[in-house]
Formats: C-alpha cells, structure tokens, sequence
C-alpha cells in the first residue's frame, strides 16, 4: 500500500483541526466506583440480545493487564511519534465521555466491557499514567497500534511498541510492585490476575501481505503462521516466568472482510476476500494448538484461546439477528466500501455506528466489540473460547 496519499491527508487534517488533543483519562473513569455505577453500563446501541449486566461487586479477579495491537490499545500510541492514533474525533465520539481517548473505535473496545464484567475500572495505558502502584494495582494496558510480533511489522506507520516490548514493560511493572509491595505480595497478585493478549493482525497487513522484506520468498503461509505462534509461545513462557498464570489469547478476526481488503481486492457485492482469510484461519489454528500445548506444559496456568475469527463470521453472516444493516462498508472513511483513505474527519463518519459491523478501514464498531466479549465472558451469542470461557476459567480457579 502507498501510504504517502494518507500521510499528506492525516497532516492536513491535523492542521485543518489543530484544537483536536490527546486525550488523558478522565478521573471518573479510572476510579473503582466508577464502574459500578449502573447508568455508566447502558450501551450506547441496542442490545436486545444481551441481559441487562451489573458488575460484581467486589473485582473477580485483582487487575487486568491487556497486551496488543491496536484491537486492545486505549490509549498508548498518544505519546508515540506514529500516524497510527486514534485521538481525534470521530474516534471516541459513542465514548462514556464522547471525546477521543486512543481507542480505535467509535466507543469501547472489548477489553472494557471485560473489565466491567470482572469488576474492574477501565484499565488505563502504560504510558498514559503515571507509574503510581496506585493506578498500576487494578491492571494495565501495554496494547500500542501498529505492533505486531514480529519487531517490525507497522513499522511504516512510525513508532510503535511491539510484542516483545510490552513483554518486557509487563516485566518492570511486576518488579516495580515487588520494590513497592513485595515479592509474596506480587506473586499473590499477578498470579491471580488475568493478562489478555490481541496480537498477531499488522504482521499480516503491515508485514507478510506487504511482502516486507521479501518475507514471502522466505515463508509460506503456513510455515510463517508456524512462526508467529511459536514466538507467541515463547513470549507467555516469558509471562510464565514473571508468575502470569491466568491468559486469555485472541485470535484474529477475519480481516478479509475488512473494507481495506474489500477495496483493495475490488470485491464484488462485499465477498470477503478469501486468500487473506485463509491465512488467518490457519493463524487461528496454528495458535489454538499452540495454547493447547502450552496448557499441558505450563503448571498451574490457565490459557484460553478465543477465536475472534469465529465469533466475527457469526454477526456477518448473522447480521440482522445482531441489528446490522452494512457488514460490508466500513462507518467511517472514504473510497468504495470507505476502506481506500482511514478516518481522519468527523465529516467522514456515518451518523450511526450502531448499524455496522465496521467502524473504519479495520477496526469493528463497538457493537461488535461488545458481542464478541460477550461471547469471551461466557459464550453467550455463540462458542468461540477453548477449552472453555473466561467466566468459567474463573469458576475453575475458585474450586
């Protein structure tokens, strides 16, 4: 992809609205009680589907820490020299607070809705806060937009904190806490803790469909799937090691869906296009062996893989059982199925987000991230986690 046409137009946006700002979290949601306040819940779309949900009221588990790309980031990339942000408007605009906090979204990504169904506050960026145990305590989120497994994947994009980065931030916050808390202290808390991993998307877009490197002459599909998931493994050996027990890891969604790829492969009446799809369905596969494995090697842990490939087909193909009007053309953006320049403008946006599957060139709406992390909770819509959900992981560990 020729990424000089969008730069130009991201620099012009930028100096068309110089009054768009950063946005550092707001006090009322990092605060516990926060979150449990119960009008806070009310989804901004209709959820016929979905029971009306109050948090416990005492956390699950004790933090939340999020490890990934830009599916998870909230907020990272804001302090990164990158053009993979998300702080402007219309980003942030079905937000709690209506105003652009990081989140490649419309409103929330999966792992805040998690976070209330775990008891927790919305969990604040690494680099967003200020290294207070304080605000570490409840969890933390790693996640930074562009990343990928491989170091350089999303490099073209600028700055971005990678994988095995965020691996390694994971391990001075947990040696943080030991100077702060102590060591029995810490184990007790990361141990207990739930890390969630959404990785693995930009090493496709950004490296191996960009024949970076000319990593196709070098790697086929399947041997490259092999690589990534092998790494991943490494890298929860790595948590594994700092006392991580409890990990949730995601599967890629179906990014031959995605309008950049419906404009790019000029898709006829929006059909997914099936050669990208099928290297991540063999991603997907590659990865839920490897959790298996890991299960059997790993003591004491509990992994679960959740597969956002399964979980997405089902609301495409299932749309208006879910309320979803366009599955295929992205909410905000431009070009045929708004997937050909990213979303840079308000003016850009669809008045209604509620009714796509699609927010932009390849992030969902928070609709769609609210159904799939029903369905990581507890399986609710349709069975996308194994050996089995986050709510019954935790049942698990209660026994």
């Amino acid at each position: 992809m020729d990424f000089s046409v969008i730069k130009i137009l991201f620099i012009f946006i930028c100096f068309v609205h110089p009054e768009a700002k950063a946005l550092i979290y707001p006090q009322d949601l990092i605060t516990h009680d926060s979150v449990i306040d119960f009008p806070s819940l009310t989804p901004s779309f209709p959820t016929s589907s979905s029971p009306i949900f109050r948090p416990p009221t005492s956390p699950l588990v004790p933090a939340l820490f999020i490890i990934g790309d830009s599916s998870v980031d909230c907020g990272t990339n804001n302090f990164l020299g990158t053009f993979a942000r998300a702080d402007r408007l219309p980003y942030g605009r079905d937000f709690d607070t209506h105003q652009p906090t990081g989140r490649f979204c419309n409103g929330r990504i999966p792992v805040d809705y998690l976070a209330l169904r775990l008891g927790l506050p919305f969990v604040p960026s690494y680099l967003g806060q200020a290294g207070s145990i304080e605000e570490m305590v409840l969890g933390v989120n790693y996640a930074s937009a562009g990343a990928g497994i491989i170091f350089s994947s999303g490099s073209e994009l600028g700055q971005h904190i990678s994988l095995a980065q965020q691996i390694e931030q994971v391990t001075d916050t947990v040696q943080q806490f030991i100077v702060n808390i102590g060591e029995d202290a810490t184990t007790d808390l990361i141990s207990n803790s739930l890390f969630y991993i959404s990785i693995g998307s930009n090493d496709y877009i950004h490296y191996y469909l960009l024949n970076a490197s000319n990593v196709q002459t070098v790697y086929l599909p399947w041997s490259f799937n092999q690589f990534l998931a092998q790494t991943i493994k490494q890298e929860i050996k790595n948590l594994y090691n700092d006392k991580v027990r409890k990990v949730v890891v995601m599967g890629l969604a179906p990014i031959g869906c995605a309008p950049y790829y419906l404009w790019l492969y000029s898709s006829k009446n929006g059909e997914c296009v099936k050669n990208v799809n099928d290297m991540i369905l063999e991603f997907n596969f590659a990865v839920r062996y490897m959790v298996s494995e890991l299960n059997e090697e790993l003591v004491d842990a509990t992994i679960i893989f959740c597969d956002a490939f399964e979980g997405s087909m089902d609301i495409i193909q299932n749309h208006n059982h879910y309320g979803f009007n366009v599955t295929d053309e992205a909410c905000c953006g431009l070009g045929e199925y708004k997937g050909w320049i990213m979303c840079v403008s308000p003016e850009m946006a669809c008045n209604n987000a509620s009714s796509h599957i699609w927010w932009d060139q390849f992030h969902p709406t928070d609709a769609v991230n609210a159904i799939l992390a029903d369905n990581v909770w507890s399986s609710l819509h349709t069975p996308m986690c194994y050996p089995m959900n986050l709510q019954e992981m935790l049942a698990q560990s209660t026994r």
